[in-house]
Formats: structure tokens, C-alpha cells, sequence
């Protein structure tokens, strides 16, 4: 099929017939309802770049599905420490309880003076970082800007930005292992 005007439609037509199998199958592969949505959708859209005809429309969505979410399991993603946190999850795990303690709502005195504990001995650390360290660490955890804002917003490539990021958590994970294996008991 081609994606003309004509082969447009029939192309739209071939997509509609499979499309409730397709979505089933992204969504028995992916994790999270958004992401078989995106993939949808991205799948959707190479289907309307493609120039040369495409034989069996019904197989060439689900390769490129299935290429789609290959290429983003690969893909690091990036999760705000607070994002870690969702007041939902009951684990138990020493990271919630951490994130908790610097994001949640302090409920006795012991908690509101741990908090602002933490808080202090993390501004302390963040102060010890080169600025422009500091800088990609805090507005990407602590304020919640995406790299690629960052970067148009600074005018530095997303690789700089993500390399010092990954400095800044090296350093803080080093500086702050004592405090953290001390609140966590490990």
C-alpha cells in the first residue's frame, strides 16, 4: 500500500482493523498503560511516514511495536527522587522512606526535626558541588525540569547536562552514604 490520498486511506483502514489487537499486544508487554499508549501512537505515526508500500500493513505495525519497545526498554530513563514516593506504595523499602521523610508531611516533631535534618545536610552537600552541577541536580530532582528544558533553557547539549548530572549523584551519593546508611540501619 501506498500513503497517498487514496493509500492514505486504505492504509487507515488496514490500521483500524488491527488496532484493538495491536494495543492488546503493546499492552501485554509494557508496564505502564501510558507508555502502550505512546507506542500506539508512535507506531501509528512511522506507519504515516512511510514512503515505500507497505505489503502487509497488519505485520509491519507489530514489528515496528515490537522495535519500539525494544528501543525504549533500552533508553535510561530519568526518575525525580521524588517521583520515587507516591503515597500509595507500603514496601517498606529504605529509599520511600527516605524520600518520604524529605517530601512528605512530617506528622510528630521527631519527623518535622529529621526532615529538616535531611534537608540541611543535602543543601550542604549540594553546596560543595561545582555550580553548574549543581545546577542540572536541582532543577532536575528538586524542581522537576526535564534535561531537554534545561538544555534549551541554558543553551548546553542534553550529553553535557546528563554527564553532569551523573557527577553531581556520584559526589552526593558518596557524601551522603553515612547519613543515609545511618537513617536507613544499614
Amino acid at each position: 500500500m501506498k500513503s497517498g490520498e487514496a493509500g492514505g486511506s486504505m492504509l487507515m483502514s488496514a490500521l483500524n482493523a488491527c488496532r484493538t489487537r495491536l494495543k492488546a499486544f503493546i499492552r501485554g508487554r509494557t508496564s505502564v498503560r501510558d507508555d502502550a499508549d505512546d507506542i500506539l501512537q508512535e507506531v501509528t505515526y512511522q506507519l504515516m511516514k512511510v514512503e515505500q508500500p507497505v505489503e502487509n500493513v497488519a505485520a509491519w505495525l507489530f514489528r515496528a511495536a515490537r522495535n519500539e519497545m525494544t528501543d525504549r526498554a533500552r533508553k535510561k530513563r530519568e526518575v525525580p527522587l521524588s517521583g520515587y514516593f507516591t503515597g500509595e506504595d507500603e514496601e517498606g523499602f529504605p529509599e520511600d522512606e527516605l524520600a518520604e521523610t524529605l517530601f512528605g508531611v512530617p506528622q510528630t516533631p521527631e519527623e518535622e526535626y529529621l526532615k529538616t535534618l535531611l534537608w540541611e545536610v543535602l543543601g550542604q552537600a549540594l553546596s560543595e558541588l561545582p555550580p553548574p552541577q549543581r545546577e542540572v541536580f536541582e532543577k532536575t530532582e528538586l524542581h522537576g525540569c526535564s534535561i531537554k528544558m534545561l538544555a534549551e533553557e541554558t543553551g548546553a547539549s542534553e550529553q553535557a547536562l546528563l554527564s553532569r548530572k551523573h557527577k553531581a549523584v556520584l559526589f552526593l551519593r558518596t557524601r551522603l552514604r553515612d547519613i543515609y546508611d545511618a537513617l536507613t540501619g544499614e
